[in-house]
């Protein structure tokens, strides 16, 4: 690979990165609004309709893409370091959201105390909830990634893509709405019904995210004549 290549190749990576700290950041920024979305009709599931969900959950299949994109071209190492740098800018947008929740709002500011506090104040509980669970579910996701490239020698993308994904996203909703549930943000009742409807709307998305990955990888082994299974190096 020549010099420029490889230049052009961290830059598309950085892109990349960039991409994924702000899905991850927005998520954590938007989801105290659900949303329903019903295109099998009025069906609950364990007393909760199917499908009503936080709007924090649409940047989440972005993540996974983007992971699973850098896993196969740049590795599991350079996938690691974005999953990390990912997990520092929630915890510092949580830190300057919660610097601006405890400064006190002027008489003609348009958004008093009050609001920003009905939409920002508990953000630090559900991004904790949320880190913990998606730290974990991204890291295991990375993992089985990898298992089963090296097990299928670099082939059926398709199959690392989902299989990977269906674990690690069950993981993260199974664990973010336990969190949730356990510090009273969200009822136990619901538990159930957020589980199974969160997970199948992840599901429903990463098959659909399928062709996306296929897409990208061709473009960028056909940019950088890369062999199936042919990583870039960045180091």
């Amino acid at each position: 690979m020549t010099q420029g290549d490889k230049k052009k190749a961290f830059s598309i990576y950085l892109y990349l990165g960039a991409l994924f700290i702000t899905s991850l950041v927005v998520s954590n920024l938007i989801f105290q609004k659900f949303f329903y979305w019903n295109p099998f009709g009025e069906i609950e599931v364990f007393g909760a309709p199917l499908f009503e969900i936080s709007v924090g959950i649409l940047p989440y299949p972005i993540t996974f893409l983007i992971t699973d994109l850098i896993s196969e071209i740049f590795g599991k190492k350079k996938a690691n370091q974005v999953v990390i740098a990912g997990i520092f800018a929630s915890f510092f947008s949580l830190l300057i959201v919660t610097v601006a929740n405890i400064s006190p709002a002027t008489d003609w500011s348009p958004v008093n105390n009050e609001m920003f506090k009905s939409v920002f104040g508990n953000t630090i509980v559900a991004v904790f909830a949320s880190m913990m669970a998606y730290l974990l579910a991204q890291f295991i996701d990375i993992q089985l990634y990898h298992f089963w490239k090296r097990v299928t020698k670099g082939k059926y993308l398709w199959l690392r893509n989902n299989f990977s994904t269906f674990s690690s996203q069950f993981i993260d909703t199974f664990t973010v709405v336990l969190l949730l549930c356990v510090f009273g943000e969200i009822p136990w009742e619901l538990f159930y019904g957020l589980v199974v409807s969160g997970f199948l709307f992840k599901v429903f998305i990463a098959l659909l995210d399928t062709p996306l990955l296929y897409l990208f990888v061709y473009l960028f082994r056909k940019r950088f004549n890369l062999k199936i299974g042919e990583e870039i190096s960045l180091d």
